[in-house]
């Protein structure tokens, strides 16, 4: 039996109105979501489930730690990360398309699994550039010896003179 259906939500015998379901996220979930941004972490979900007679809202509240690689030394660190996010589920007969904050669900279904959702969300509370933290005085906490390896390869202003990026930025002009 997949872990996932832990996650899944049987909103059928539900009261109309608020709901909170918590849960720890951690390397077991993410090992279900194989070869996405996120591979292991510890991370706390807070979905509040507000049903009313025709439809469902969902707020996502995410928080805790993933362990992601660093985009300027490649290795791996913790990085913290904090969302909030809501869905809207309606229900209906067929699938209608309302944009990427609405779920359509049949009717006759009962229950709803929010596993991928969970996980999506937590995705996207990690931020796009992902880099080392700096530590209490500014410096880098990241690989010495990578950055001194980029440093070798950082392009100075002088060399930006050479006059073969003049003829290439010729081409820019040229419309």
């Amino acid at each position: 039996m997949s872990s996932q259906s832990f996650y899944s939500i049987a909103f059928k015998g539900l009261s109309q109105g608020k709901h909170v379901f918590e849960y720890e996220v951690d390397d077991k979930f993410f090992a279900e979501f194989n070869g996405g941004v996120v591979d292991e972490g510890k991370v706390n979900v807070r979905v509040t489930l507000e049903k009313q007679s025709s439809l469902m809202i969902l707020w996502f509240d995410v928080e805790g730690t993933v362990h992601v690689q660093c985009d300027r030394c490649l290795e791996m660190y913790d990085q913290p990360i904090k969302g909030l996010e809501r869905i809207f589920v309606k229900f209906g007969e067929k699938e209608y398309t309302e944009g990427d904050d609405v779920i359509w669900v049949s009717v006759n279904d009962y229950q709803l699994n929010l596993a991928q959702l969970i996980y999506e969300f937590i995705c996207l509370a990690v931020p796009i550039k992902r880099v080392h933290p700096d530590d209490k005085d500014g410096n880098s906490t990241c690989d010495p010896e990578m950055i001194e390896k980029l440093e070798k390869y950082v392009v100075k202003e002088d060399e930006l003179k050479n006059p073969v990026w003049n003829d290439l930025k010729k081409l820019l002009d040229n419309e």
